[in-house]
């Protein structure tokens, strides 16, 4: 869900190397809208490694972007613990399918953002949203198109990373933010997510309240539900339908979403249909934008792999530490040292402690007085 910082990699596939990323032999991971994507890949691995027109059909859907030679190497230490961290981004481009969700206020800029770190021996993940209206330190970043600068600068919207910079921007930021260099961008598209949910079927929900957004097209009563894909679009883009209108509830509303989708594209049944299975596919490897290094089918595959054994019951999923703005409501300000807390947890391979999350805004409540994915 986003348009793209850097151009497209537009290079032929084939085995790319370099850029300071962990080289040793290991099976990749997969990476996850954290849903979407995790689907994505794991959909390619259960048939995307084909020979013929089927792998060169996927193969040409997957979007790349070269995040290592627009950044070079001014990046954090790639410190090879066993551990992985992967981007993963939502748009809100409102260009070509996406025009009937409003007008584009300049470049698209990114509604969902999360670091899923995948733990040493790949059985666990944590995953760190951020919100996109919070207030960070922006670095220098090049234009999209490379012909100019953006200097950055103080109280920036997270979210503007993305819209000044594309994937490279949001990478910079990111590995600022948190002094941890990032393995792998991943990026998830509004009509190949909606896509994607149809082709699976729709996604099971109860809503134990009503929830009805106009700005998001959501219009939900209180009971259970199968949502499609424009549903369940508008279940993780909505905060006005949910809480206080802030970007904090619909960022829960998206973690809760994740581990029902997670739970039910284990339970899809693809094996014995292979033109779902083929479908789902398709839908996955167009919906998304990655990094060079999974800009082929193999890779996704091979990524999608070795994080298989990672169910929704294993990720532990926080929001980064933030108190509202007292000069802007709207917005939110890290807390300085709980978010040093998350990212040395997740630096050093560690589970975030829960210390880390007790005085921000985010997190509060439970989303379980609103949805359950049970």
């Amino acid at each position: 869900m986003t348009d793209e910082s850097t151009p497209a990699d537009t290079t032929p596939k084939r085995q790319r190397g370099g850029g300071g990323r962990r080289r040793k032999p290991r099976p990749t991971r997969h990476k996850v809208l954290v849903g979407t994507a995790w689907a994505a890949a794991s959909v390619v691995v259960l048939g995307g490694v084909g020979a013929g027109y089927v792998y060169f059909k996927l193969n040409g859907n997957i979007k790349g972007v070269d995040i290592n030679a627009a950044l070079g190497t001014d990046r954090p230490l790639d410190v090879d613990n066993g551990s992985q961290d992967i981007l993963v981004l939502g748009s809100d481009s409102r260009s070509g399918d996406n025009a009937k969700y409003g007008k584009d206020e300049g470049a698209a800029r990114s509604d969902t953002a999360m670091i899923v770190h995948v733990y040493k021996g790949h059985k666990k993940a944590s995953i760190v949203s951020i919100p996109r209206d919070t207030l960070i330190s922006r670095p220098q970043c090049k234009s999209v198109d490379g012909k100019t600068t953006d200097p950055g600068g103080q109280r920036q919207m997270f979210n503007t990373a993305y819209e000044v910079g594309g994937p490279a921007c949001a990478v910079k930021t990111v590995e600022q933010m948190s002094g941890i260099r990032m393995d792998h961008y991943l990026e998830v598209d509004f009509t190949g997510f909606k896509k994607l949910i149809d082709t699976l079927g729709g996604v099971e929900l109860t809503t134990k309240q009503p929830i009805k957004d106009e700005k998001s097209h959501l219009d939900l009563d209180a009971g259970k539900h199968t949502l499609d894909g424009e549903q369940a679009l508008g279940l993780v883009r909505t905060r006005h339908g949910v809480g206080d209108g802030s970007d904090l509830g619909r960022i829960q509303l998206q973690q809760a979403f994740i581990k029902a989708l997670l739970n039910q594209v284990k339970d899809v049944g693809v094996f014995s249909n292979p033109k779902k299975l083929f479908d789902l596919a398709d839908d996955a490897t167009s919906a998304i934008t990655t990094d060079s290094d999974l800009n082929d089918v193999k890779s996704l595959a091979s990524f999608a792999n070795g994080l298989k054994g990672i169910g929704a019951g294993d990720m532990k999923m926080v929001t980064l530490p933030v108190e509202y703005d007292p000069a802007d409501r709207n917005r939110v300000l890290p807390l300085e040292q709980a978010g040093k807390e998350v990212w040395g947890a997740l630096k050093a391979d560690k589970p975030i402690p829960k210390s880390a999350t007790d005085k921000s805004a985010g997190d509060k409540g439970s989303v379980g007085s609103v949805v359950s994915s049970d």
